[in-house]
């Protein structure tokens, strides 16, 4: 197939959410698709599509539709042609994709862990008894009720300069955000210290960006092969074969990441009780090639031990 590649006067669509964090994003979509094919930036156009997800911020995600509010309305898009690929946050991408769509394409991943925002303390320990923390993740706040049952833990919905401003006014005295956000938005600034993976394992795919594509479309294929990323791609494989055999969503408390160590994979996964009163993990290393396989594995073995009713 000869592959006709866009120009300024018939750009390449880039659909995505309008946050700064999405355009970041989308942004560095398209300085990787104009390296890789040596094309002047107009070649593509950002296109920016208002999401759910994103207008509705007085409401737990739980209550409104989970992680599908933030990218209905952009694979709608996808799926009419008004765009011909959407980026997305991997950590908000629901497992399972609508009929026609593929989500296939990884760039290379970010920093993974989860970064403890504050102007008062430096860590969860320096926290007073009592402190009200706010988080928009049911998993980082079950997570921080397993660590410290005493502090006040508050819904702290928007996005990352929304929630920056909370703090400011003084609605809680510390939150989390993704190290890899601060990072690519260059937020050096912002008062926070970066969690280590063996003390709050993060959100199954945190730090990876995720380029979706219509199934029949030959030419993105063609041209988001050249910016894939193949081990961020095995990772992910392994992480979201256990979130999909959780059936995790929004709405369960579910923490899972994997580690390339040269030919082998290594699998970590948690889950939690909402209010954080039961915390079950799992550890696997094994061939590269199984991570899909060990996520399910892990899965099963971790909903063995939970028993029924777990989540409820």
């Amino acid at each position: 197939m000869t592959l006709t590649l866009p120009t300024p006067a018939a750009a390449f669509k880039i659909g995505t959410r309008g946050s700064p964090l999405a355009m970041a994003q989308a942004n560095e979509t398209r300085a990787r698709l104009a390296t890789a094919f040596d094309l002047p930036f107009e070649a593509f156009t950002i296109v920016i599509i208002k999401v759910t997800g994103d207008q509705v911020l007085d409401r737990p995600l739980k209550e409104i539709g989970g992680k599908g509010l933030f990218t209905r309305e952009i694979e709608e898009a996808l799926l009419d042609g008004s765009i011909d690929i959407a980026v997305h946050s991997m950590k908000d991408m629901p497992t399972l994709q609508p009929d026609g769509l593929l989500l296939d394409t990884y760039l290379e991943r970010e920093d993974v862990r989860d970064a403890f925002v504050s102007r008062h303390a430096r860590g969860i320990a320096d926290l007073e008894q009592g402190a009200t923390v706010g988080s928009s993740s049911l998993r980082r706040r079950a997570q921080l009720r397993a660590r410290r049952p005493d502090l006040n833990v508050v819904e702290f919905r928007g996005n990352v300069q929304t929630r920056l401003k909370k703090l400011d006014d003084g609605v809680a005295v510390a939150t989390f955000l993704a190290q890899a956000g601060l990072n690519r938005l260059g937020m050096e600034d912002v008062p926070h210290h970066a969690i280590s993976p063996d003390d709050m394992l993060p959100a199954i795919a945190q730090g990876a960006i995720g380029i979706e594509r219509r199934a029949d479309d030959h030419r993105a294929s063609a041209m988001l092969e050249a910016i894939h990323d193949t081990p961020t791609g095995h990772r992910l494989a392994a992480e979201r074969a256990l979130l999909l055999a959780l059936d995790g969503s929004c709405e369960t408390p579910i923490a899972g990441l994997a580690e390339l160590e040269g030919g082998n994979l290594r699998l970590r996964g948690e889950i939690l009780r909402e209010d954080g009163s039961r915390v079950l993990s799992d550890d696997m290393t094994g061939p590269i090639a199984d991570g899909p396989q060990m996520g399910r594995e892990m899965a099963a073995k971790l909903l063995d031990r939970a028993g029924p009713h777990f989540f409820a």
